[in-house]
């Protein structure tokens, strides 16, 4: 934890770096350690968002640390510029999760 999930009609040519990239920014924004952020990619997807122009939606869950209303705009900053996917193309969904509901080797973090 953090786990972001980034889906995108949008062909990304250097995936690792894209996911090395946000894995460090949602790191920053949540300050945990990259070594515990999961990033997951799903490129050039079937996706409809008013026409059929790019467009990204993005999940990102963990336990605490997420402020939607500070990490909203540097995460579709960093999408629009990594991907070139206009910033009204773009949602943003935030989850908090408990503890209890989170497990990671073998057992749940709280």
């Amino acid at each position: 934890m953090p786990y972001i999930n980034l889906s995108t009609s949008v062909k990304v040519d250097d995936k690792k770096k894209l996911l090395e990239d946000i894995s460090i920014l949602i790191s920053s924004l949540t300050n945990k350690s990259k070594r515990f952020v999961m990033a997951k990619l799903d490129d050039n997807c079937e996706m409809y968002f008013d026409d059929q122009g790019p467009c990204c939606f993005l999940e990102i869950n963990s336990i605490g640390s997420l402020i939607p209303s500070v990490m909203a705009k540097p995460i579709a900053d960093f999408v629009c510029e990594k991907l070139g996917i206009p910033i009204d193309k773009i949602y943003i969904s935030f989850n908090d999760v408990p503890a209890t509901m989170w497990a990671w080797n073998g057992r749940t973090f709280g």
